[in-house]
Parts: C-alpha cells; sequence; structure tokens
C-alpha cells in the first residue's frame, strides 16, 4: 500500500470511498469485535502487538475505571507488516469495532495523514507531553500535531565481549579493526548485526546517515535530499560489509538470527536491541558474565552517535464511538506506573524519562544510562506518511550491503525516494 504525502486537510472522498468499499469485503468477519452494547459500560478495545504482560495492565487499568468502560486487549499478529495490514484494512473500511491502537513509531504520519487516527488536544495532548523524552514524541507528531502518545520506546545498543575486548570502540573503524586482530589471533571476531533486505537494514543505515550528520529528506519530510553525509554512510556500510568480519550471513541476517549466532559464541561484537540481555542470560548465563554494553560506535571516534529509535505509539481511532473513554484508556496503559511495570516485566524501554531513575529499574535495566544516553540524542526514521514506500525501495537499493556503490546508490536512492514520496511505483 502507498499513502499520499498531501496534507489531511487536502482530502480525496473518492479514492476514500473506493478504498473502504474495497477493504470491507477484508474485515466483514471481524465485525463482531464491536465497541459495547446499548445500555452497559462501553467496550474500548484495544488493538496492539503481542505483550506478554499487557493483560495485567489492562486488568489494573479496567479496575481503575471502576466500571465507566471496559478495556479488552485485542492482540495483534506478531509480524510488524501483518499488524499494519490488519490496522489499515479495517480502518480504510471505517470500522468502529477499534478504539485504541498500538502504532509502530513509524506508521503515525501515515495514518494521521489518512485521517484515521484523532489528533491529541487539550489537557490529553498536555498529559501525553509531560515528562515524555524528545526524541519519542517527534514520532507522534504529524504537522506539528500531536497524534499519538509514545508507550514505548528502544534503541539498539553495542554489546561486546569484555574477554576479548577491554573497552567498546568509539567508532566503526575502530570496531572492524579490533575485530580483524581478533580474526587474526584466532579468536571470536565477528560482528554481528543485522543486513537483510527488510526494515532492519534501513535502521542500520539510518543510524550511519545521522550519525554521519547526514538528511535523507528535507526538515518538511517532502524531498529527498541524500547529502554528503548519506553518502559518507553509504561508504561506512559497504566497508563494513567488506571487511571480513561480518557473518557469512550478515546480507540474510534479521534480529533473533543475529541473537543466537552472538550466543554460539563467534561474535565479539553484537549491534542489536535490549531484547538480547534476559534472552542471554536465560540461554547462555557463562557467556552472559562476559558481555557489556555500550553506545553503538559512532562514524567520528569523537561524535557519539545518533541511534535510530523504534517503539509503539498509542493512538485513538477515528472511528471509535467513544473517544473520551478511549483517550482515557491509552492514558492509563502509557502512564509512569504502567510503563515502568511493563519495563520490568516487559523490557520494553519507556518514553517517560523519570521511570529510568526508578530504583525498580536497576536490576531489571542495567544498561538504562546506556539506553537513556542514546534516547536524549536519537536519530529519527525520516517522518512522512510516505514511509512504508521510502522504506520498501531503501531496503531494496540497499541490499546486499557489499554492492553498494557509495554516490551511485546514493542518486538510485534520491530518485527512488522522489517517487515514493509522489506515490509512483512502489508496491509495498
Amino acid at each position: 500500500m502507498t499513502t499520499d504525502p498531501e496534507t489531511a486537510a487536502r482530502r480525496r472522498p473518492a479514492r476514500r470511498a473506493a478504498a473502504a468499499a474495497a477493504a470491507l469485503a477484508l474485515v466483514a468477519p471481524l465485525a463482531a469485535c464491536g465497541s459495547g452494547g446499548e445500555g452497559g459500560p462501553p467496550t474500548i478495545n484495544l488493538y496492539y502487538p503481542p505483550e506478554q504482560n499487557l493483560q495485567k495492565v489492562v486488568d489494573d487499568c479496567n479496575a481503575q475505571a471502576q466500571g465507566r468502560y471496559r478495556i479488552v486487549y485485542r492482540v495483534l499478529p506478531r509480524q510488524a507488516d501483518d499488524q499494519r495490514v490488519q490496522l489499515v484494512r479495517r480502518l480504510a473500511a471505517q470500522d468502529s469495532g477499534m478504539d485504541v491502537l498500538g502504532l509502530d513509531v513509524t506508521w503515525t504520519q501515515e495514518f494521521a495523514s489518512a485521517e484515521w487516527i484523532r489528533e491529541w488536544t487539550g489537557q490529553d495532548k498536555a498529559e501525553a507531553e509531560q515528562g515524555t523524552l524528545a526524541g519519542p514524541l517527534d514520532t507522534a507528531r504529524y504537522e506539528d500535531r500531536l497524534y499519538a502518545a509514545p508507550k514505548n520506546t528502544n534503541v539498539q545498543l553495542l554489546w561486546y565481549r569484555s574477554d576479548l575486548v577491554q573497552e567498546p570502540p568509539k567508532s566503526w573503524d575502530e570496531m572492524i579493526s579490533a575485530a580483524q586482530q581478533l580474526k587474526q589471533q584466532g579468536k571470536p571476531y565477528q560482528v554481528l548485526t543485522m543486513g537483510a533486505q527488510y526494515e532492519g537494514l534501513v535502521v542500520l543505515y539510518n543510524t550511519l546517515a545521522e550519525s554521519a550528520g547526514g538528511k535523507i529528506l528535507s526538515d518538511d519530510g517532502k524531498q529527498a535530499v541524500m547529502d554528503a553525509g548519506t553518502v559518507r554512510a553509504l561508504d561506512q556500510l559497504k566497508k563494513f560489509a567488506t571487511s571480513g568480519v561480518t557473518s557469512p550471513s550478515f546480507s540474510n541476517a534479521t534480529e533473533d538470527p543475529v541473537r543466537l549466532e552472538f550466543q554460539s559464541g563467534g561474535g565479539a561484537f553484537e549491534v542489536n536491541w535490549p531484547f538480547v540481555y534476559p534472552a542471554m542470560q536465560e540461554a547462555a548465563p557463562d557467556l552472559a558474565k562476559k558481555v557489556k554494553w555500550a553506545r553503538m560506535p559512532g562514524i567520528d571516534a569523537n561524535t557519539p552517535s545518533k541511534v535510530t529509535i523504534g517503539g509503539v505509539n498509542m493512538a485513538v481511532s477515528t472511528y471509535s464511538k467513544h473517544p473520551t473513554e478511549s483517550f482515557e484508556a491509552a492514558k492509563c496503559i502509557r502512564s509512569v506506573e504502567h510503563q515502568k511495570f511493563s519495563a520490568v516485566n516487559d523490557g520494553v524501554p519507556p518514553t517517560i524519562e523519570s521511570v529510568y531513575a526508578d530504583p525498580e529499574m536497576d536490576k531489571a535495566y542495567p544498561m538504562k544510562e546506556a539506553i537513556l544516553e542514546e534516547l536524549k540524542a536519537p536519530a529519527v526514521r525520516p517522518l512522512t506518511p510516505a514511509y512504508q514506500s521510502i522504506s520498501t525501495v531503501m531496503s531494496a537499493i540497499l541490499s546486499p550491503p557489499s554492492a553498494i556503490r557509495p554516490e551511485q546508490t546514493a542518486n538510485e536512492l534520491r530518485d527512488a525516494i522522489a517517487d515514493a514520496l509522489e506515490s509512483k511505483g512502489v508496491l509495498p
């Protein structure tokens, strides 16, 4: 699906009506999930990705509601693409059975431009913004208006073997050099991270580009730029891919296989999300004792990296019959107490800064200072309603990283991104 990047005020009724008609047939079997019957408290349907202990948060919010409404957790598919397909189809059909939505941070602008989600205003807006980190808030805005409330965020860290490396590298070149030396010594040496043709490769490149001071899009999100910084990032990615320190599976690697490969003992470095920490404690406790973490390396050793953030934003459907209760439910689910609960029990980093100072976070998040350091100066993926299309073309052109030709690849990306912004030639 390709989303038109024009503002929400410039509607295209015929196109939207056609999309709704086409989507209605696809969602008819789901119509049973209504928002509550007549005469009783309304049901607030929460459509959210799988999170193991989120039902406990929902139960607590229902208790706090004291019978005024009842939240029901409708678990979305595990894969992000499948989540988006379900949400888009039902929202395009103006399905009133959806109330609160858990959106990947890259979808907020698309859904806002399509007028599928409501703006946060007044006291709701003030509460959503209070104490929330600036980077996650940026992902929740569209045309300087707030359309979601960040529930959790995420950043990748550098994980390294302290028995092999005394100090974490400050730059990618330093890391490559250290890995090559380990290889010569016959020790575990690989730098493991995600290089497959999917969003993970786009995240890696975006981090490199932002760390090099590059711009993929103009500040208003309407033009492809691909400046000198982005070319330098392409050069760095190509250098890494051809340095002899990656895994043979690098160009096909995604998050969990990277985790498993590092746990098997062949890697000296891993660039991945914090979920690897509890997994390693359970599956490879002896190795875990040797693994430390640090901020991701930068392009220049003396310039800190800017690391791409992920996460989930809470939005309220335009078609909800109970918007007041839905905003209240969303605020409860992403409250300070519940963000701390989800961080400790489900490993999802909070978006409210004060949670990081809570003593209960110390054991669950020993790497919290490194996470917070990255979150205070993050990289945000290009903010545009056309992001899904842009990501599709970027991952195709960047893959495999070993075939990158920096100047030529930058020109290809610039042209393809420009077409994606105008909804040309992309079938994600």
